[in-house]
């Protein structure tokens, strides 16, 4: 079974974040599905990453070449062929889901109780259906494991 990293982001905002990790997972070659819940936050997204340094080619869900897009910006879960699902704003990751990724990622507002909650949900469940996860956090502006459990 797949595995997945959670990011607790304390020092960054998402918009910051992101491109990083688009960035990595690309650079590994992954097809990338960025799922979130709200299609104005993702359209306001979408924007950011067009508007933030260096080219990041991307797209919204629904548009004429989604089958194409390197990252596509999702509010549900998308078609099959992405090898990396990051989940952000609560958006939801089922267990079955990360059995056929490389990697998974459910990024989350450390500075919102309700986030880090729903966060805390996500792990329970995930892990309790066997999935391996890592849990990291922000700490001098560099990313520091906390937490590993193995998948089973």
């Amino acid at each position: 079974m797949g595995e997945v990293f959670f990011y607790h982001l304390t020092e960054s905002p998402l918009e910051a974040v992101l491109p990083i990790l688009l960035s990595r997972a690309r650079g590994q070659g992954w097809r990338v599905e960025l799922r979130g819940r709200d299609a104005r936050r993702m359209a306001a997204l979408d924007l950011a990453l067009w508007r933030g340094e260096g080219f990041l080619a991307h797209g919204l869900q629904g548009g004429p070449h989604d089958g194409l897009q390197p990252v596509l910006l999702t509010t549900s879960a998308a078609a099959a062929g992405f090898d990396c699902v990051m989940a952000v704003e609560g958006a939801d990751l089922e267990p079955g889901e990360v059995a056929g990724l490389a990697r998974a990622m459910i990024l989350f507002d450390g500075t919102a109780p309700e986030a880090v909650e729903q966060a805390r949900g996500q792990w329970r469940v995930l892990t309790g259906e066997g999935v391996g996860a890592k849990y990291w956090a922000q700490e001098d502006g560099r990313w520091v494991m906390k937490r590993e459990t193995s998948g089973g």
